[in-house]
């Protein structure tokens, strides 16, 4: 069917029902929602976690016809929410052509749309807008200005349509009366200057603002979300009450609150699926999964580790893509068919965490690569625990106890690697025995190989080294009273 050209052909349309014209863009949201749900059709695709806690508060508020904010850390999938949400807009709107802010050709706001009805009446031209651009996203820091989000008076357009500075149509329109009949969404809304704020209240509250002194009335009809953190979005922080006020609903978002909510989600995010591999398939052991989403769990929990920053969830993300690249590398280079990640590849994948942590001063004095060494091992040995944990591994203790020492080589193939752990008494055997992996997979076995002798590690039941590998474990006697570490030294003073 073609779409109406003209205001003429639209009044003989759908489209000029009483109650189409009435309708606001958010009571399209929630008609849109209300079909969604009826049919059983997924909300919010990709968005994993949400399901009992942040979907149904969001689902209410767009029910409520709310402007909401979405509450969180960084890397809880508040932007790509937002942005999901132009699937509950109609395909297509009819606008008038030419309209900076998108003017409904039955009740147009702006003086352009009236002036443009009066001279052509029926004739006046139709646009149609899809979805896609109906959706308008800004990123809130400290610069932004009212021209950005509200407009400005243009001295040029005045000089050349011969207009007074105070006529409308002189105003060149920021973003939000660009977003009119569509969805304005604001990321950290607090860093939004305090002005800006009570500009955004206005337009909110009574649809009017003042642009270098002149009102203009925009009788907007937007959606407006915002994404900000819990930390700023407080009396105390940078955002004014008054606008807190008149946002609906305040939705928190959160971490996957389980380790395999975490790691479905990393797997869904990560480059897995690689092209251009010469035939060499790709294998992600599901502890070695495990291992690389702990990291993100053990980080979010450590006192040494910001917490009002928060670890994103893009942290496990680029690990296991670093992990993946690193294990490819090492199978380009020893001609292996299959890339299967080792514990090796995840201490190669440092520089994926050290920039994803915001550390307190005790972590920095300490440094982010020993932080995220720590991180590394203490993921693995909560891994080992859960996998192994149980399981007799005294045979392995002793040999490592009797002066056994093993180096693992992260660029050596699994075949040799695997002779090497071999003369380890009971490590393959406890392989097998927990189910870590099967006896014709050399590479899954390498790798929970260096899981098992790293969760050992991790329990100090046996010590590693970059110089001599794994190796027995230190023995952490105190010294004798009156000597110091390094010998006989005098005792203290007690009597001062």
């Amino acid at each position: 069917m073609t779409q109406p050209l003209t205001l003429g052909e639209l009044k003989r349309t759908e489209w000029a029902a009483p109650a189409r014209r009435q309708r606001t863009v958010k009571d399209e949201m929630r008609e849109n929602l209300i079909c969604l749900l009826e049919n059983g059709s997924p909300l919010f695709p990709g968005i994993v976690g949400y399901e009992e806690t942040v979907l149904p508060q969001l689902v209410n508020a767009i029910l409520s016809r709310h402007n909401f904010i979405l509450l969180g850390l960084r890397g809880q999938a508040k932007s790509r929410i937002l942005r999901q949400l132009v699937t509950l807009l109609d395909e297509e709107i009819p606008i008038l052509a030419g309209s900076e802010v998108n003017d409904d050709p039955f009740d147009p706001i702006s003086k352009y749309g009236r002036e443009l009805i009066a001279e052509r009446g029926d004739s006046t031209p139709i646009a149609w807008l899809p979805r896609e651009v109906r959706f308008v996203e800004k990123l809130a820091t400290p610069d932004v200005t009212i021209a950005d989000i509200i407009g400005d008076v243009d001295p040029i357009k005045a000089a050349r349509g011969g207009h007074l500075l105070s006529d409308e149509l002189t105003m060149h329109f920021g973003l939000l009366p660009r977003a009119n009949r569509g969805i304005f969404a604001i990321n950290e809304l607090p860093d939004l200057a305090g002005k800006i704020q009570v500009g955004l209240f206005n337009i909110m509250q009574e649809g009017d603002v003042q642009i270098k002194g002149y009102p203009v009335r925009l009788n907007l009809d937007v959606a407006l979300v915002f994404t900000a953190n819990p930390e700023d979005y407080t009396a105390r922080g940078k955002i004014i009450t008054p606008l807190k006020d008149r946002i609906g609903s305040e939705i928190t978002t959160h971490y996957p609150l389980t380790v395999e909510l975490g790691a479905a989600i990393t797997e869904q995010e990560a480059w897995i699926d690689r092209n251009g591999g010469g035939g060499r398939s790709i294998r992600i052991p599901d502890f070695m999964a495990e291992l690389i989403e702990r990291i993100a769990f053990e980080a979010r929990e450590d006192k040494r580790v910001d917490r009002r920053s928060g670890v994103s969830q893009r942290l496990p993300i680029s690990v296991l893509d670093n992990v993946l690249s690193n294990a490819e590398r090492r199978t380009i280079m020893t001609k292996e068919k299959a890339v299967v990640p080792r514990l090796s590849d995840v201490y190669a994948a440092l520089p994926a965490i050290t920039g994803k942590l915001e550390l307190e001063y005790e972590g920095e004095l300490q440094g982010s690569e020993t932080i995220a060494k720590d991180l590394i091992r203490r993921a693995a040995g909560r891994t080992f625990e859960g996998r192994v944990g149980g399981a007799n591994v005294d045979d392995i203790v002793h040999w490592f106890d009797e002066g056994g020492a093993l180096k693992v080589t992260p660029e050596e193939r699994s075949e040799a690697l695997l002779k090497g752990f071999t003369v380890v008494p009971g490590l393959l055997d406890l392989i097998d025995q927990v189910g870590l992996a099967g006896k014709k997979d050399p590479a899954t076995i390498v790798s929970a190989c260096e899981l098992v002798l790293e969760g050992l590690v991790a329990e100090k039941r046996i010590a590693r080294s970059e110089e001599l590998g794994y190796v027995r474990a230190r023995s952490e006697q105190k010294p004798p009273f009156g000597k110091g570490p390094t010998g006989p030294g005098p005792g203290p003073n007690l009597f001062t």
